[in-house]
């Protein structure tokens, strides 16, 4: 059973949130304060992490760049700031989706399946993945390839971490946009590929050998992460969500 943290100040609301949950099928633990969301965050390592930004003390920012700093746990933003710059300003630091209050039930549902099913199982601080030569370090966004790290920017790590958790399946440029930089309409599709050129080349530059990386464009298609010792795509190899027409560098 997933676990679900939802960091809420309003008591009505908290409620409301736990019983909506539970009865979706849910582990819901609550925090009403930023502290007490950080220590449960420890403690019980959720799969999600609902947040609400106006919170006392320790802001939802806050809590939100902390949790950044060890971890890539999903995370969905809840707020009465409905502000264009709001939303940016918390996808930007790190939040994979975003709904104003006052919302509907069933739409917060839908948001959390839908985080949910297209994330792999949340990495912690200290621990390894990505494998063969890989390592992601999100306390210090960075990855660590072939024994050396190549410090990169937040848009770096996120699209590597997206290519990471997907290993092996091309992943279009279309869904690259909306899962990185939250532009699902693809207005910015030439961004993708300058982006995945910068970090290829930070990778490169990192292990020393200017032929080393682990990522593969896909003519057409998209891109994806491949072990450097093994195929480049085998049976996962075909691109969900269709053509991103997006030849790669």
């Amino acid at each position: 059973m997933t676990r679900i943290l939802v960091v809420e100040d309003d008591p009505d609301l908290g409620l409301a949130l736990r019983v909506l949950l539970t009865r979706a099928g849910y582990e819901v633990a609550h925090a009403d304060d930023g502290r007490e969301a950080l220590r449960l965050l420890f403690a019980e390592r959720p799969g999600l992490l609902l947040l609400d930004i106006g919170l006392p003390g320790l802001d939802g920012w806050e809590v939100l760049e902390r949790t950044r700093d060890m971890s890539d746990l999903p995370v969905l933003l809840l707020t009465a700031r409905g502000a264009e710059s709001d939303r940016v300003r918390g996808l930007r630091a790190g939040a994979d989706d975003y709904l104003p209050k006052p919302f509907g039930n069933d739409e917060l549902l839908a948001r959390v399946e839908a985080l949910l099913r297209r994330s792999a199982p949340t990495r912690w601080a200290g621990d390894s993945f990505g494998g063969d030569g890989l390592r992601l370090v999100p306390e210090r966004r960075s990855a660590v390839w072939q024994g050396h790290e190549a410090r990169l920017s937040d848009i770096e790590y996120r699209l590597l971490q997206v290519l990471v958790r997907n290993r092996g399946r091309v992943i279009t440029t279309e869904q690259l946009l909306d899962r990185v930089w939250d532009d699902p309409e693809g207005t910015g599709r030439e961004r993708v590929k300058f982006a995945v050129l910068r970090l290829r080349r930070k990778l490169r530059q990192a292990a020393g050998d200017e032929a080393a990386d682990p990522l593969e464009a896909v003519r057409g298609l998209g891109y994806r992460y491949r072990a450097p010792d093994g195929p480049a795509g085998g049976e996962h190899g075909g691109a969900g969500g269709g053509a991103g027409g997006d030849e790669g560098p």
